[in-house]
């Protein structure tokens, strides 16, 4: 229970109705500066004069996908000045990787492995929110992505959980800022909880099964770090775990969350969660959906409007108490307080700051270069094609990506400006000596060929003495609702690329993607091959940059390019199976007929324009005591001719253990820059809880014995050395602990 020494929060309950206790218990769409985003499925929809009367009625305490300050500020007043209390609304909306500047879809930042980017992308992401009228997003989303069928992949941070914890953290505090109460703070929403990531067979909105230590291990670390980093609300997901839904899940939603973590902000539901309950076969109807959806933890009901509708009823047939609609209502009175909006309830709604719109934009264009960037990796680069000569080179850029506008944003974007996108064919044509040295060709649509397409692409291709290959997914092939059985190239453009290929003349892929995809064919055999995810407004300068070397690339995979769709789920921080596949042959291995058990491009891969060697791994003892820390070093050289940004991996894997362990598991990261001929030292330090698990029984423990540590440039490579982690007082005497 939350403390009730708030006089203002505590004097507001007092005074509500339970009809006005559910409107704070409600976010609704918003009707009255509605932006149009076709990212939901319509429900409960109303007009801007009904939603305004709604607002006067005290039946909605929050709106979600409006934009505009001056509105908003209209909004509110009615909110402020014509209730019967006077408690202002919260405006929220998915802003998810950029609000006007698009910045990479966060998938595509994490390949940065650099949470200070992150961090600085959301704070502009926040100012840019501020101004337009919004208090609260519903980003960043936290989930743990291991299928890369699965569409949301795309609003990930990849497959790991060290990584993801450390660029969810890193974004909560750019959205929050310094100050909740500031103008420019937005506050934050770690979502989907929980294990949405773990959806089965990667099909979005299916069921989830598997074990609490699993669940404990991997898909929940990220969400209490983003409640210790300060985090005030959290969405819940729409699946089930072990088939109970997680917005009706009494254990997650109040036993996790509240009591053993401590919780004190509230839960919104996803889009209509609540109601979905029904057809989960959880709830029976529209009032025991309320009912159950409320009781399990659910402190406010997104859309569906289940609340306003029946608790009063389920408060006066005594099935809710409303000591517990009370507590609920303090939650989210308290993160308005916390917001600043019971101080200032006009608070982000400055139309003269909104007017500041576009130098906003113009401060931020850099930034959304940097990002874009330092996000794109390197899977290939044979024979050195790449860097690229901005002059004495005839170039073809092929694709239906040459010069497209519309997928430069990727999925997520309820706001941008696609004119204002920078396409790839601007971006070169504006970084070359001789723009007219580059020939652009679309060779294909997306998903289907255009008449005499590849013929052009064909002849022109034979002209260039190098053929950049804009291909891809397109960004609705990302998002919400867009899982895919088949992880690969559409056939028009693998057509497209196998024609290309066949000319002779080198070929670079420009791989926009949402996901990891398995390449093949010629694609996968191009002589170099960039990941250029969905860059946002600044893709092709980004691509230029890294193109022509103005930018040494330096991102490293979030996720494991698969060698076939049918490895999935696959990631790299698989658990030790009895037989594993190796080195050796196939047979009564664990392993499939078609390709080995590995991965095209690993987790943590990524090449650079020079060479990067790392030395062993230097341990300061080789015998842990319980409460010791482990120093853990590596020098890391640059012997090539660039300076150029390195990633060094630390890894770890327990040789033994009461349950069976991943093969390697990330714990840590540094991102050094090295001047050719410099070397540099990196140290990290681990403790027992960096070694910790969770056992059969879910309980956390860290268990002696031998592990092995690795420093390396991805999860693949790297020499191991060994420690053993002591645990009896005779074995602490014995190595002087």
């Amino acid at each position: 229970m939350m403390p009730r020494d708030d006089p203002q929060i505590e004097s507001l309950i007092s005074r509500m109705t339970i009809e006005e206790k559910a409107g704070q218990l409600t976010i609704l769409a918003d009707a009255v500066r509605p932006c149009n985003p076709d990212i939901n499925p319509e429900a409960n929809a109303r007009g801007a004069k009904d939603m305004l009367e709604q607002i006067r009625l005290g039946n909605v305490g929050s709106l979600f996908n409006g934009v505009g300050a001056a509105v908003g500020l209209e909004a509110q007043r009615v909110a402020v000045e014509e209730t019967r209390l006077g408690i202002p609304l919260i405006f929220a909306s998915d802003v998810i990787h950029g609000m006007w500047t698009i910045f990479p879809i966060p998938l595509g930042e994490s390949a940065s492995f650099d949470p200070d980017l992150a961090e600085r992308t959301a704070r502009a992401t926040a100012v840019e929110a501020t101004a337009s009228g919004i208090h609260w997003t519903f980003a960043p989303m936290v989930d743990v992505a291991r299928d890369q069928r699965w569409g949301r992949v795309a609003e990930s941070s990849g497959e790991d959980v060290h990584l993801g914890v450390k660029m969810a953290v890193a974004r909560i505090r750019g959205f929050h800022g310094s100050d909740l109460k500031a103008q420019d703070s937005l506050l934050a929403t770690p979502k989907h909880f929980a294990a949405y990531g773990a959806v089965t067979a990667g099909m979005e909105y299916n069921f989830v099964d598997i074990s609490e230590p699993e669940l404990r291990d991997i898909h929940l670390p990220a969400f209490k770090a983003s409640f210790e980093a300060g985090a005030l609300t959290v969405m819940s997901a729409f699946n089930d775990i072990a088939g109970v839904p997680s917005s009706g899940n009494k254990w997650l939603l109040t036993d996790l969350l509240r009591h053993e973590w401590g919780f004190k902000g509230f839960v919104v539901s996803d889009y209509t969660a609540d109601w979905e309950l029904i057809d989960h076969g959880f709830a029976a109807d529209e009032r025991d959906a309320a009912r159950v959806a409320f009781t399990a933890g659910l402190d406010m009901s997104m859309q569906s409007g289940l609340y306003v509708q029946h608790l009063p009823s389920l408060v006066a047939k005594g099935e809710v108490s409303m000591d517990m609609v009370d507590e609920r209502v303090r939650r989210v009175l308290s993160v308005k307080k916390a917001a600043g909006l019971l101080e200032n309830p006009y608070k982000s709604l400055d139309p003269k700051l909104e007017a500041q719109t576009e130098t906003h934009r113009s401060e931020h264009e850099a930034l959304a270069r940097e990002a874009g960037k330092k996000s794109i990796v390197l899977l290939k680069n044979d024979d050195n094609i790449l860097p690229l000569k901005k002059s004495g080179q005839r170039v073809a850029l092929i694709g239906p990506f040459a010069s497209d506008q519309d997928d430069l944003e990727g999925c997520w974007t309820v706001y941008g400006n696609k004119h204002r996108a920078i396409s790839v064919e601007t971006g070169l044509r504006d970084a070359l000596s001789d723009p007219s040295s580059l020939t652009v060709v679309q060779g294909c649509d997306i998903e289907a060929p255009i008449e005499a397409g590849i013929e052009e692409a064909v002849a022109v291709a034979e002209k260039s003495d190098v053929v950049l290959l804009a291909i891809g997914e397109p960004a609705v092939y990302s998002g919400e609702s867009q899982s895919r059985t088949q992880i690969v190239i559409p056939d028009a453009q693998q057509a497209l690329a196998d024609a290309v290929a066949a000319t002779g003349t080198p070929v670079v892929i420009l791989l926009r993607t949402g996901r990891a995809l398995a390449l093949a064919g010629a694609v996968r055999d191009a002589q170099a091959i960039l990941v250029t995810w969905f860059l946002g407004t600044q893709t092709g300068s980004a691509v230029s940059d890294v193109l022509f070397g103005d930018y040494n690339p330096s991102g490293r995979l979030p996720v494991s390019f698969p060698m076939d769709p049918g490895q999935q789920p696959f990631f790299y921080n698989q658990p030790r199976t009895g037989r594993p596949q190796g080195d050796g042959p196939r047979t009564f291995k664990a392993s499939w007929r078609e390709v080995p058990n590995k991965a095209l491009y690993p987790f943590g891969h990524g090449l650079s324009y020079t060479d990067f060697n790392f030395g062993v791994v230097e341990l300061s003892t080789d015998e842990l005591c319980w409460d010791q820390s482990l120093e853990i070093k590596a020098k890391i050289s640059n012997v090539g001719n660039r300076s150029g940004e390195t990633v060094a991996q630390l890894y770890i894997h327990d040789q033994v253990a009461t349950r069976v362990r991943p093969v390697r598991e990330l714990k840590g990261f540094q991102k050094l820059l090295l001047e050719p001929g410099e070397t540099k030292t990196v140290s990290f330090i681990l403790r027992r809880d960096d070694l910790a698990f969770h056992g059969a029984d879910a309980k956390l423990r860290a268990e002696p014995g031998n592990f092995s540590i690795w420093v390396a440039p991805s999860c693949v490579s790297g020499e191991a050395a060994t420690v053993k982690l002591l645990a009896s007082p005779q074995t602490h005497a014995a190595a002087g602990c």
